[in-house]
């Protein structure tokens, strides 16, 4: 059986998906993700192995994918955000024209074609309160855990809305509308329905195309869902089972695996294991390039055009000013 891991590093959580050659899912891990990119990836990296029940030369792919994807040292390839969502949306349901990916950093609206090509996509990554963290902020705020936002939400019978567009002054909103009085759950039902106002707008630029994908954490909260569905006046497709959360993971083992698939038809050499990748980086040294690098080696002038290189001395031809400067005051 052969196995392929997908690993998606996100600014908030790192994922990890493990697809066999079947192309069904062997298994998933989720945890945060810290500011050790690398160690994270390693993490559920050993959380997915567990869960699967797989020892980690059964793994004979791993595509990494996210901000973090160069952080992960026994990937064999890096994927960019927008190709893994894309391919893995469209994999998931054909149907699928255009991709709303809402982050905890930024959020990504995602154009896409039949066969799983971008065709366009808009970044919102200026402001904090256009984002999942946004929402967890407000949460905090409210003394909710992230796992209660939506069923909390979903008690909302008068939504307040957050109008403004800043993450700083959105804050200062929500303590001006709980020192109001205004309940806490028509406070968070409000700021979803600002988030998703803003990232529907950011759908707009992109072109909507029928066919709606909702990834990313915001899958698991069905207010989210509900306040973007009516935002958009059509309804979203979500990946069953907490999969719309792995989309981007998702999409990284897919394309891993279409690479082994095409290895084995051409006869190719299959790539090494994932313990046999790691084994293989952990020897390589680290090189850092230096701005100071090109300026170590010193310069002098040398008396004629053509100048010896000594590896410690370069030496360089007088300039005919410098020579004149000789002459005369000889």
């Amino acid at each position: 059986m052969v196995y392929v891991v997908g690993l998606d590093i996100g600014s908030t959580y790192t994922k990890a998906i493990a697809l066999d050659d079947e192309r069904k899912v062997a298994g998933t891990a989720v945890r945060r993700t810290g500011f050790k990119l690398a160690q994270a990836s390693e993490a559920v990296f050993e959380d997915l192995l567990a869960n699967a029940k797989l020892k980690r030369e059964d793994v004979i792919y791993v595509g990494a994918t996210g901000y973090g994807r160069y952080t992960v040292p026994f990937r064999h390839a890096q994927i960019t955000e927008l190709t893994a969502h894309a391919q893995a949306a469209v994999h998931l349901f054909p149907d699928t024209r255009t991709i709303l990916d809402i982050g905890g950093q930024d959020i990504k609206a995602i154009k896409v074609d039949g066969e799983g090509r971008v065709k366009a996509f808009r970044l919102n990554d200026k402001c904090a309160a256009g984002t999942g963290a946004f929402l967890e902020k407000t949460a905090r705020y409210l003394g909710l855990t992230t796992e209660d936002i939506g069923p909390y939400a979903l008690r909302s019978t008068a939504p307040k809305a957050i109008s403004s567009v800043c993450a700083v002054f959105a804050e200062s909103e929500v303590i001006s509308h709980l020192s109001n009085g205004i309940p806490a759950e028509d406070i968070m039902m409000g700021a979803m329905i600002s988030l998703g106002g803003r990232a529907i707008q950011l759908m707009r630029r992109v072109g909507l195309e029928p066919g709606y994908m909702l990834t990313g954490g915001m899958t698991r909260n069905e207010a989210m869902v509900k306040a973007l569905e009516q935002a958009l006046g059509a309804s979203f497709h979500v990946a069953p089972n907490g999969l719309g959360q792995l989309n981007g993971a998702y999409g990284a083992a897919y394309l891993g695996l279409r690479r082994v698939e095409k290895l084995l038809a051409e006869g190719k050499p299959i790539p090494p294991t994932a313990a046999q990748q790691g084994q293989a980086d952990s020897g390589k040294a680290v090189r850092r390039w230096s701005a100071m690098a090109a300026t170590r080696k010193r310069f002098e002038p040398c008396d004629t055009g053509t100048c010896t290189t000594n590896p410690a001395v370069v030496m360089m031809p007088k300039s005919a000013k410098a020579a004149r400067s000789e002459q005369a005051s000889a």
